[in-house]
């Protein structure tokens, strides 16, 4: 969620097989292509698919969710990843704002929108809000010459 200012309902449908390696770099797969999860968070997620604590339950023993939840062959619930965030002091709706603005910052909002699924006009109004610029950046294909 921090890196990717993807939203919780998003988080939670995460398997375990999104995040694979290639190599020594570490991939999540949000879509395509597939994002590059940089260190620190590489390791710390790899390190928690080893370690599910909720995976001892006869319920969720074969469960392929990122986040398993308490239910069987059920993700958490985001509400229940939310509350789990803020006892360790990450408020989710302000820190899920928080990347966005800085993702805003270091690209251009119609790259941002589309990544995110955002409208554009959202996306424009967030980085104005943020103080960012790209009012230069031509929006659309530049892969091909008109």
């Amino acid at each position: 969620m921090l890196l990717y200012a993807i939203p919780l309902t998003r988080v939670v449908q995460l398997t375990v097989d999104d995040l694979f390696r290639d190599g020594e770099d570490v991939f999540l797969r949000l879509g395509e292509p597939p994002s590059p999860v940089p260190e620190p968070v590489a390791s710390l997620l790899l390190d928690y698919i080893a370690a599910r604590d909720i995976m001892n339950t006869a319920i969720n023993r074969a469960s392929r969710w990122l986040f398993p939840g308490r239910r069987a062959g059920q993700p958490c619930r985001p509400d229940h990843l939310s509350e789990l965030l803020n006892e360790i002091g990450i408020p989710a709706a302000a820190a899920r704002g928080a990347a966005i603005r800085q993702q805003l910052l270091e690209m251009p909002a119609p790259v941002v929108a589309d990544a995110l699924s955002y409208h554009d006009k959202t996306a424009a109004r967030l980085l104005r809000e943020g103080g960012g610029g790209w009012n230069r950046y031509a929006a659309g294909e530049h892969g091909t010459s008109p």
